[in-house]
C-alpha cells in the first residue's frame, strides 16, 4: 500500500483541495492481489487503490472510455510466427499504466482509508491524471501509449488496433499490448534493446524477461518450439466447482443426451452457470478439443436447469 501511495505522490497524480459546490466526491478503495510465477507461485503481494468509478456520470465526470486490447488470437499468432521463425518472445510491464495521462474532466476522490492527511480530512484529492477504476482511464492511457509507438516509427494494424509492427531493411520488430503488458518478437536483438531504452524512457517500466506467463497462459519457449498450456488456470477452476477429485471421462458430451431451452429440470443459479461456461470459454485458448463442447453450452445461459449444469460439469 505504501508502495502504491509512493507511485502515486511521485507521479503527481493528485492535489489535496476544498471540494468545489456543486461537485461530489468519488469514493475509493484497496484491491489486494497476489501475482503467481508461471509455476503457479506466489511472486508478489501487489495493493492497488481503485476509485469507485460506478458513481461517475455519463456526459458529467466522463466522455470517451473505450480502449482496445489484443484479442487471443492474434497472440496466439504471434506465438505461432515466433516458433516457426525461431524468434524469442519478450515481455514488458508498465508500471502503474493509468497513471500515465492527464485527464480532461474534473473528477475528485475521497482520501483512502489510512492515508488521511491529519487535520485536513474534510478535504479532498482533485485527480490531475487517470486512477485506476475510473471510467475514462484506459481510453487516455492507450491514446498515449499509442502515440509513443507511432512516434517512434511504429505501424498500427489496421485490422488489431493493439498490434504495432516497426520495419528496418531485413529486420522486424511486432509487439502486441494489451492494456498495460507488453510483449514482443522478432529477428534482431539489436531492435528489442533500442525498443525497451525507448519506452524505459518515456515509462516506468519492469523488463520481465523471456515471456513465461501471460493473461493466464503459461508459455515455454523451448529449442524445438513454443509450448502453451493453461494447467494452473484449470486446476483453479476444477478447485471453484469443487471437482478436482473428480474422475476423468473419455467423451466430452453424453451420447443421445439433447441440451434444450425448454428443459423442465429445476433451474440452476444463472450466475454460477455463466461463471463456469466463461471459463471453459477463456481454457478454449489453449484446448481447442472442448471448443464444440463449450459452444454447446454457452447457449443456455439465460435459463440453465440442472441438465444443462451437468453437461457443463461433463467438460470439466
Amino acid at each position: 500500500m505504501d508502495e502504491e501511495i509512493k507511485a502515486i505522490e511521485k507521479n503527481d497524480t493528485w492535489e489535496l483541495v476544498t471540494l468545489p459546490k456543486g461537485h461530489k466526491a468519488i469514493g475509493v478503495k484497496w484491491v489486494y492481489k497476489i501475482k503467481n510465477n508461471s509455476n503457479g507461485e506466489v511472486e508478489r503481494y501487489k495493493a492497488r487503490l481503485v476509485a469507485k468509478g460506478y458513481n461517475q456520470r455519463a456526459g458529467i465526470d466522463y466522455d470517451e472510455v473505450f480502449s482496445p486490447v489484443a484479442r487471443l488470437e492474434t497472440i496466439r499468432l504471434i506465438l505461432s510466427l515466433a516458433a516457426q521463425n525461431k524468434w524469442k518472445i519478450y515481455q514488458m510491464d508498465v508500471n502503474s499504466a493509468f497513471l500515465n495521462e492527464f485527464l480532461d474532466k474534473e473528477v475528485y476522490i475521497k482520501q483512502p482509508d489510512g492515508y488521511v492527511v491529519n487535520v485536513q480530512e474534510d478535504k479532498v484529492l482533485k485527480l490531475k491524471k487517470a486512477l485506476y477504476g475510473l471510467k475514462q482511464a484506459p481510453r487516455p492511457w492507450n491514446s498515449r501509449i499509442d502515440k509513443c509507438l507511432e512516434d517512434n516509427g511504429f505501424t498500427k494494424c489496421p485490422y488489431e488496433h493493439t498490434l504495432y509492427v516497426s520495419r528496418k531493411e531485413n529486420d522486424i520488430l511486432i509487439v502486441c499490448l494489451y492494456v498495460d503488458d507488453l510483449i514482443f518478437t522478432g529477428n534482431n536483438p539489436s531492435m528489442f534493446e533500442e525498443f525497451k531504452k525507448v519506452m524505459t524512457k518515456e515509462f516506468e517500466m519492469t523488463d520481465i524477461g523471456l515471456m513465461a506467463y501471460y493473461l493466464g497462459v503459461q508459455v515455454k519457449q523451448l529449442e524445438d518450439g513454443v509450448f502453451i498450456t493453461q494447467e494452473h488456470y484449470a486446476k483453479e477452476i476444477l478447485k471453484k466447482f469443487k471437482m478436482e477429485d473428480c474422475k476423468p471421462i473419455n467423451t466430452l458430451e453424453e451420447c443421445r443426451v439433447k441440451l434444450s431451452k425448454n428443459d423442465k429440470a429445476e433451474k440452476v443459479d444463472p450466475t454460477l452457470y455463466k461463471s463456469l461456461v466463461g471459463s471453459l470459454r477463456y481454457i478454449t485458448c489453449t484446448k481447442l478439443d472442448i471448443l464444440y463442447a463449450t459452444g454447446l453450452v454457452s447457449r443456455y445461459m439465460e435459463n440453465p436447469t440442472t441438465t444443462h449444469f451437468k453437461a457443463a460439469k461433463r467438460i470439466l
